[in-house]
């Protein structure tokens, strides 16, 4: 049919396989070589969730100890905010016995999304993914994102999201796309949501990509950093350059100005409790406490009760 119709010659498979959807297309959450192993992982995704929507998820008794620290993540996460790392590895720390359920694990990999127990309860992780596309937002990814915070708020699935985020992901073919419109649903998804929302900064929280990513601002019932947190609207030395161009241009060794205003920006405005200082997270903390402080967070919410204002339904960005 696409040959005649299109022109096109392409298999089955790479129309339309499994593979195709779990990569590129977005419509398959998940893609297995075979039928026992699928079998398997369908029922470890069901035991993760409840029955219905009027149901928490079920929970275990956990032999990870709920105060563990995570001294590994001091290693794991770089101070230098342009090295990347793997936040698998990161999420893995944090959760009971490292295990972790992604979901479309394969589509839009520049964020990370999937299922954990912590403390024996399950929750639901976003986080952003600085070995791909430096963790930016794009398109894919803000879709991927809204989809999943949205289930968990279906399923009554605390989120946790994990930022370490440049900002938008800018270019012609994202602006072109709409990326504003889909960076929308990600924002419209967190507000709509009216389970616990716990979020931590570990390193860069730039611009826009920040405010989406279930910033105090829109709503997160916990925010929290780490002492390396970055929360601006750009980097240094960006901010500088454009702040300070009448200065460094009119200087007699600019690039020597350049570095002493970017210093000087950096000691001012990105120091780490400059965040906790204005009000914006609620406490800066240590990364090896990282899992408990999660876990003692998610106790005091979990009678969290909110509604939604009375009407027929929302209207989502599309």
């Amino acid at each position: 049919v696409v040959k005649a119709v299109t022109g096109e010659e392409i298999t089955q498979n790479g129309l339309g396989g499994a593979d195709v959807h779990a990569e590129t297309s977005g419509v398959a959450h998940f893609a297995y070589d075979d039928e026992e192993t699928c079998i398997a992982e369908v029922r470890y995704l069901l035991s993760m969730l409840p029955s219905n929507n009027r149901e928490n998820p079920p929970a275990e008794v956990s032999g990870d100890p709920a105060d563990r620290r995570g001294e590994r993540l001091l290693e794991l996460v770089p101070v230098d905010g342009n090295r990347p790392y793997d936040m698998h590895q990161v999420i893995e720390e944090i959760v009971d016995d490292g295990d972790f359920l992604e979901v479309h694990e394969r589509w839009a990999r520049n964020i990370v999304c999937g299922l954990a127990r912590m403390d024996g309860r399950v929750v639901g992780i976003v986080a952003n993914q600085p070995q791909s596309l430096a963790g930016v937002l794009d398109i894919h990814a803000s879709e991927k994102a809204a989809r999943f915070v949205q289930m968990c708020d279906a399923f009554n699935i605390p989120i946790i999201t994990l930022l370490d985020v440049p900002g938008f992901l800018p270019g012609v073919d994202q602006e072109h796309g709409g990326i504003i419109r889909h960076g929308a649903k990600l924002l419209y998804a967190y507000c709509n949501a009216t389970v616990p929302r716990i979020s931590l900064v570990l390193r860069k929280a730039y611009g826009g990509a920040y405010i989406v990513m279930d910033s105090q601002s829109i709503g997160a019932d916990l925010t929290y950093a780490w002492p390396t947190n970055e929360i601006a609207v750009m980097g240094a030395e960006g901010a500088a350059n454009v702040i300070f161009r009448r200065q460094i241009a009119e200087a007699e060794n600019p690039e020597a100005m350049r570095v002493r205003m970017v210093k000087e920006y950096k000691s001012e405005l990105m120091h780490p409790y400059y965040a906790a200082e204005r009000g914006l997270v609620d406490d800066v903390i240590d990364p090896a406490e990282t899992r408990e402080v999660l876990i003692n967070s998610l106790a005091m919410l979990r009678n969290k009760h909110a509604s939604l204002p009375s009407r027929k339904h929302g209207n989502p960005p599309t």
